[in-house]
């Protein structure tokens, strides 16, 4: 019988709200803090404050009397959970053993040194108040070149210099370059401590249960199965008696891609006293013991010719580790050397990273992880080259670029680029914001005294994480599919999102290539115990590695329905076509998808060779890295009497491959052009000489409100990545990459004719102001 198929409107790239929007705006979603259990039981944390100390001794007799206090817990109990772990490794590496409880001594300002325990969060609170510690403040040091100056204080003893490693990275001919060049520039920019402040903070609750010597752990985490297999090796258990749930995550931005001493503290503390446990972070330890990211000193230089030419870059960056590793903390500065060559292509390179560890919060992954210092180091150096001689810094860039048919294109730093055609994406951009007019404009601006910047910056990252071997924990991702007898599709995805957009995205996806309505496919995620094994979410890795790990799952539901529907219909297998929901023969007879769903769980009617159900599982790793890239211009104006800075106008043209949901895709950019502009306008993470973080709460930490953001404009090209099947790049870190370096470009571009050479960053109106009041800068203007 011929069936009349209608053809399905496609739903990859379309602009589709988000399918998980619902339960968070209406306030039924569950967060860490939301879970609740029988006998639950609630920890606070005795914390360190001071920068470095040793503890001769401490007293937890009164906080232990104290009603309502069940346990005290505090270094001395806790020897045998295993330490905080780092994936990351390096030749030499120093690791300091990161105990989940502080033993004798304390290393930063926030450093857990006991945990009281109670029925109720507050009197455990007040628990911690009671216990007294004999502290022998020692001298701290928290400005990492500091750290590495002779006579200063050792962080830790047995490693007096400080240095935690020294990483170096040559390519090419440096000596040539350097001889060839008829100009170097140089620089020391800084990149400076950021704190992520997710808007939820941390959270844990444990849940042993002695009869099953199983153990449940629900966290704020980017990535579940990880963080199973670390906290099962620190607690002693084995996996399979560790189920671990990322419920509702609220923002992460790489702070969550850890694993902390409380997850596991927690763990412990559950195993002890065989009850659920409970601890939530408080913003102010959010800012003391939530890593921090950044923390760059970079010192540079740049050879060229005068036609502008690059021939050349020479790196030495001093990486401010804090006062451990975290799980990836060594590793971050490392991805700055591999990003440094940018969108160019010269042939020169040399780097060397010195890790160097201070009496502070350990730094580790923030949106971008090293991408953005490298983009802004490169990008500043660039510009500074182009004024010295006296060129067009798009006419530059434009000189430098790989050209498009370069591709694949080695750079300097051994990477692979995977795509690109950087000119054109750099065309729109100046098209769209009228470049030439704006330029014709700044002339008349400075004529009347305004200080009006043009900046530019085009940026390149590495994400789409990528290949096991250049990855501690393994670049594959996984997916599973599996059809209800309904036709109703479920998918599972190793992928941890918290906030990317998954759950819709996927489901697009899924609904395409079934040829079955949105609303049919739930994505499940973050549970261990229902989802098979995966990596998570970081990197913006979510689409480029967990979506193509979809995409082949979905590839073998589509082959076995066809068998299904070919056997169904008396018909060769490779005599049918399934699309849009329906498995349709030569002669046009056709069966629905939920028809051949229904005949593969009834197990009447089963092709050779096949077994009933549908379900597939598929773990699929890229053969390479994935790299987006972009042009974002922005257009300022500095106030010459308050110093204040406006943003007249922000274009942001990026290449992230193909989109799955635009909706989606400008939702990252705008959150992290919002993050870059934070650091370069107002966020600053500062610690004073005693260890003290002065910008340790939301009065002194000035992360941006919304009505500071300027409108964004934004488009984009299209250069699919020949990674992955699905085209796609990543665009998660993006916004951040792209954004800062664009910021300051602007502002010294506007107080060039001032004499402005470089600003580190946070530019902010008061630094702007003593800038524009300096002697030396008052010359040039007369």
């Amino acid at each position: 019988m011929t069936t009349t198929v209608t053809k399905l409107e496609k739903l990859v790239g379309k602009r589709i709200k988000r399918k998980e929007d619902p339960r968070l705006i209406t306030g039924t979603a569950t967060y860490v803090e939301d879970v609740k259990l029988p006998e639950l039981l609630h920890a606070a944390i005795l914390r360190s404050p001071h920068g470095a100390a040793n503890i001769k001794s401490i007293d937890i007799s009164k906080a232990a009397a104290l009603p309502g206090v069940v346990a005290v817990y505090t270094g001395a109990d806790i020897l045998g959970v295993g330490s905080v772990v780092c994936a990351a490794d390096l030749p030499g590496l120093r690791k300091p053993v990161h105990h989940i409880l502080a033993q004798d001594r304390t290393y930063f300002v926030g450093h857990a040194v006991a945990v009281v325990v109670a029925k109720d969060r507050y009197v455990a609170a007040d628990g911690v108040d009671l216990i007294e510690v004999d502290w022998q403040p020692t001298q701290a040091v928290t400005d990492p070149e500091k750290a590495l100056a002779a006579g200063a204080p050792a962080v830790h003893p047995e490693w007096p210099d400080n240095t935690a490693f020294i990483h170096n990275q040559e390519g090419g001919d440096m000596a040539q370059a350097f001889a060839d060049a008829e100009v170097v520039v140089k620089q020391r920019i800084v990149s400076q401590r950021l704190i992520p402040n997710p808007m939820e903070t941390r959270g844990v609750v444990a849940d042993w249960k002695q009869a099953d010597k199983a153990m449940t752990i629900w966290t704020s985490t980017q990535i579940p199965h990880l963080a199973r297999s670390i906290l099962a090796g620190q607690l002693g258990l084995d996996e399979n008696r560790v189920r671990l749930i990322a419920p509702e995550v609220g923002g992460g931005f790489g702070s969550k891609l850890n694993v902390y001493p409380e997850e596991a503290l927690m763990g412990f503390v559950s195993m002890k006293l065989q009850k659920p446990v409970k601890w939530i972070e408080s913003r102010r330890e959010n800012f003391q013991t939530t890593i921090h990211g950044r923390g760059h000193v970079d010192y540079l230089e740049i050879a060229a010719k005068r036609d502008g030419t690059i021939l050349g870059l020479k790196l030495k960056l001093i990486q401010d580790l804090g006062a451990y590793h975290q799980l990836l903390t060594p590793a971050i500065p490392t991805l700055s050397v591999l990003m440094m060559p940018g969108l160019y292509k010269f042939r020169n390179i040399s780097a060397q990273v010195i890790g160097v560890f201070t009496n502070a919060v350990p730094t580790d992954a923030y949106r971008g992880a090293g991408r953005p210092e490298a983009t802004h180091g490169i990008e500043r150096m660039v510009d500074m080259l182009a004024a010295e001689i006296g060129m067009d810094p798009a006419e530059i860039r434009y000189k430098n670029f790989a050209g498009k048919d370069d591709f694949p294109f080695l750079t300097a730093a051994g990477l692979t680029y995977d795509s690109g055609d950087y000119a054109a994406t750099l065309d729109k951009a100046l098209e769209m914001i009228d470049y030439k007019g704006l330029r014709e404009q700044q002339v008349q601006a400075r004529a009347e005294g305004k200080l009006m910047g043009i900046g530019i910056s085009t940026y390149g990252e590495l994400c789409g994480f990528g290949p096991s071997p250049a990855t501690p924990a393994g670049g594959w991702e996984s997916a599973t599919v599996k059809v209800e007898p309904s036709g109703k599709v479920t998918v599972m995805t190793g992928c941890s999102p918290h906030g990317q957009g998954q759950e819709t995205s996927f489901a697009q996806i899924a609904a395409d290539e079934l040829g079955v309505p949105l609303d049919d496919v739930i994505v499940l995620h973050g549970d261990t115990s229902i989802v098979q094994y995966g990596i998570g979410t970081f990197g913006s890795r979510n689409t480029a590695v967990g979506g193509a790990a979809l995409f082949y799952a979905l590839q073998d539901i589509r082959e076995k329905a066809k068998r299904f529907g070919a056997k169904m219909l008396g018909v060769e297998d490779g005599e049918v076509v399934l699309a849009d929901g329906h498995c349709t023969d030569s002669n046009g007879n056709s069966v629905t998808f939920q028809q051949i769903a229904g005949a593969a769980y009834r197990g009447i009617v089963i092709p050779t060779g096949s077994e009933p159900g549908l379900v597939a599982t598929r773990f699929w790793e890229p053969s390479n890295f994935a790299y987006p890239y972009g042009a974002h211009i922005i257009v300022s104006e500095v106030d010459k009497e308050t110093g204040q800075i406006e943003i007249k106008r922000y274009l942001a043209v990026d290449d992230i491959g193909n989109i799955i949901n635009p909706l989606l895709v400008d939702g990252q950019l705008h959150g992290g052009v919002a993050q870059g502009l934070g650091q370069a306008l107002w966020e600053h993470g500062v610690y004073d000489d005693d260890g003290q973080l002065v910008s340790g709460t939301f009065m002194d930490y000035a992360m941006p409100r919304a009505r500071m953001m300027p409108w964004i404009e934004s488009a984009h090209t299209i250069t699919p990545s020949p990674v992955n099947p699905l085209g796609a790049k990543g665009v998660g870190e993006a916004g951040t990459i792209g954004s800062t370096p664009a910021m300051v470009n602007s502002v010294v571009d506007a107080l060039a004719p001032l004499g402005v050479r470089h600003i580190d960053m946070p530019m902010t109106a008061g630094k702007i102001w003593k800038l524009m009041q300096d002697s030396s800068i008052q010359e040039k203007k007369a």
